[in-house]
């Protein structure tokens, strides 16, 4: 199957697929059903005229509640947004979710102003689902899915007959299916669905006789020593110390970057714009570029030397084929 109908096909198959088959790109895995709220900063705006006039912030929204799940989504508010908007004058709280249901429900309640924690694809079939009128508004860096060294430790290294390790959940499997048949390991199928890719519809595998073992996600990054090569997801990767930047390849997709996301009726206020801005200025993209190496970074940011990502020497470039988001 060739890259540009790989391409073609996730740029519209995304409507179709259920919730259920959709992996976020996140970093807390637990499904526990919590929040924890962190206290305001001391001496942030308390959304009077005399404030609001001095730092030009929206005067009909002086407090922007942030939900995020924990990890790095999380950091980048604590470490770098939330300073940036209390110095404009806004006052800034975050909540911290443990799960992937709550955060798009509380949303839509009004309990939180914008989330920041999934990618496109689960979000327009979560609202769909649920019937909840949520848009999304900026990508932010994500930790993406990457071919990691088991006993071999370079892509030129492959041999007939090696073991690959993959993530056994459908949505994630099909993810790492597709980086094989970009790296051209295997032939996928021609017209496939990429988003919901099987084993039967590996067209050819006879270059190199991949055994495929199929793991749990989260035992990936432990198993390396015992497979040639590991596709591993980002935040597994991370939470088990590996640099996103030892990963041999990463997949080009920009479809699983994740998104913010608020209420439709949100969409031209000004603090929506400001909390953007907060996010694509250039001291947001230096923190990020320093602070989260190996990750793919916003679609928008292409052009910019933050964008660019490279893995090691002598390896495959994590900026392959893009494949352009779905429409707003």
């Amino acid at each position: 199957m060739k890259l540009t109908d790989i391409s073609r096909q996730l740029a519209t198959a995304f409507a179709a697929v259920g919730v259920s088959s959709l992996v976020l790109v996140g970093c807390n895995n637990s499904s526990a059903p919590e929040a924890t709220k962190e206290p305001v900063t001391e001496g942030t705006a308390t959304g009077t005229a005399e404030t609001t006039a001095a730092n030009d912030i929206d005067p009909e929204h002086t407090k922007i509640v942030i939900g995020t799940t924990e990890g790095d989504f999380a950091d980048m508010v604590r470490n770098q947004v939330k300073g940036s908007l209390e110095a404009q004058g806004y006052e800034v709280e975050l909540v911290t979710f443990t799960d992937y249901v709550r955060p798009n429900i509380a949303l839509a309640d009004g309990d939180l102003d914008i989330n920041i924690f999934q990618h496109k694809p689960y979000l327009d079939t979560f609202k769909k689902e649920n019937n909840l009128d949520l848009v999304e508004i900026f990508q932010v860096p994500t930790a993406p899915l990457g071919v990691y060294s088991g006993k071999k430790t370079k892509i030129e290294e492959v041999y007939k007959g090696m073991s690959v390790s993959a993530p056994n959940d459908p949505s994630n499997f099909a993810r790492a299916l597709v980086m094989m048949n970009e790296l051209g390991w295997i032939t996928l199928k021609d017209n496939i669905d990429p988003l919901t890719a099987s084993k039967s519809d590996i067209a050819d595998n006879s270059k190199y006789d991949i055994k495929i073992v199929e793991l749990e996600a989260a035992q990936l990054p432990r198993a390396r020593d015992e497979v040639d090569f590991a596709i591993i997801n980002g935040n597994y990767a991370t939470d088990a110390g590996i640099k996103l930047i030892e990963a041999l390849f990463q997949e080009p997709s920009f479809a699983y970057v994740n998104w913010s996301a608020i209420k439709s009726a949100d969409l031209n206020k000004k603090w929506v714009k400001d909390v953007t801005e907060a996010y694509n200025s250039d001291t947001f993209k230096k923190y990020a570029h320093d602070t989260f190496p190996g990750y793919k970074y916003p679609k928008i940011w292409t052009g910019d030397q933050a964008a660019v990502t490279t893995t090691t020497a002598g390896t495959a470039s994590a900026q392959g084929t893009v494949v352009d988001t779905p429409a707003k």
